[in-house]
C-alpha cells in the first residue's frame, strides 16, 4: 500500500467517526507508519500557516502544491487533509511538536520545513504578522536558533532580503576569505543531489534553485563590496 492510499484509509476512517485531525497520531506510533505521520503533520502545518493571517489566499494553496510536489493523482487526497487540519480545533503546536519528535537529530530537515513555511507565506507578495508570529512559535519548537531563523527569512521576507550577511548567516566582521569558505560550503550543502543524500522528501528540494539563487547574490553583492580586501587572496 502506497503512503498516500495509507493516508486516504487513515483519513476516510477518522471521517467516518467524525474524530479531530490530530487523533490520528495515536494511530501512528510504529514504523512505515510514521511516514505517514509525517506527510499529515506537514500538511497539517502548512494548512494551518495558510491560515495564520485568517484566509487562505489562492496563491498559498499553489505554493503548497509547488513546495510539497503532491502527485496530481494524490491531490484530492492532500487536500482533504489540508482542509481537515484547517478546521482542526487543534492548534498548531501538536504538529509541529510531532514533527519536532521525529526528526530532532536531524536539524537541517527541521530548516528546509520552515523554509516551505515562509515560501508559502510569503507567495502572496505579503508577510503578516501573524504568519511571522506563527513561524517564529514553530522555529522555537524545532529548537531553531535565532540566527538560522533570520538566515532563512533573508531569503523570502522582503524587509530582511536585502542584508547579504544575514543571507549567508556570517558577520559583517569576518574575513572575506572565510564567508567565502561560508558561500562555497552552502552552495555544496544545497545542491540537488546534496539534498538528495541528506534523505530529503523530493518536495523539499524543490525550494533548492530559490535558495541557490538568493545564497549566490549574497556572495556575489559582499565580493563587489570587498574586491580591493588583501583578505580575500590570502
Amino acid at each position: 500500500m502506497s503512503i498516500w492510499a495509507k493516508i486516504s484509509k487513515l483519513i476516510a476512517n477518522l471521517t467516518k467517526k467524525g474524530e479531530q485531525l490530530n487523533n490520528i497520531f495515536l494511530k501512528l506510533k510504529t514504523p512505515p507508519e510514521k511516514t505517514a505521520g509525517f506527510t499529515i503533520a506537514v500538511i497539517a502545518l502548512s494548512a494551518k500557516m495558510a491560515k495564520a493571517d485568517g484566509i487562505v489566499k489562492p496563491e498559498e494553496i499553489l505554493a503548497f502544491k509547488q513546495v510539497f510536489h503532491i502527485p496530481k493523482n494524490e491531490e484530492k487526497n492532500a487536500s482533504r487533509v489540508f482542509n481537515l487540519a484547517r478546521r482542526d480545533v487543534a492548534g498548531f503546536e501538536i504538529y509541529a511538536q510531532k514533527i519536532y519528535k521525529m526528526l530532532y537529530k536531524n536539524s537541517k530537515i527541521l530548516e528546509d520545513l520552515i523554509e516551505g513555511l515562509l515560501y508559502i507565506a510569503t507567495s502572496d507578495g505579503s508577510y503578516h504578522p501573524a504568519e511571522n508570529i506563527f513561524i517564529d512559535e514553530v522555529a522555537k519548537i524545532f529548537k531553531l536558533n535565532d540566527m538560522t531563523l533570520n538566515t532563512l527569512k533573508s531569503r523570502y521576507v522582503p524587509k530582511q532580503a536585502s542584508d547579504p550577511f544575514i543571507v549567508l548567516g556570517v558577520q559583517p566582521s569576518w574575513k572575506t576569505l572565510d564567508i567565502k569558505r561560508k558561500w562555497r560550503e552552502l552552495v555544496q550543502e544545497n545542491h540537488p543531489d546534496k539534498l538528495s543524500a541528506r534523505g530529503l522528501p523530493s518536495e523539499a528540494i524543490s525550494l533548492a534553485s530559490n535558495r541557490l539563487l538568493k545564497i549566490n547574490q549574497a556572495w556575489e553583492m559582499i565580493y563587489k563590496s570587498r574586491k580591493s580586501d588583501q583578505t580575500f587572496n590570502a
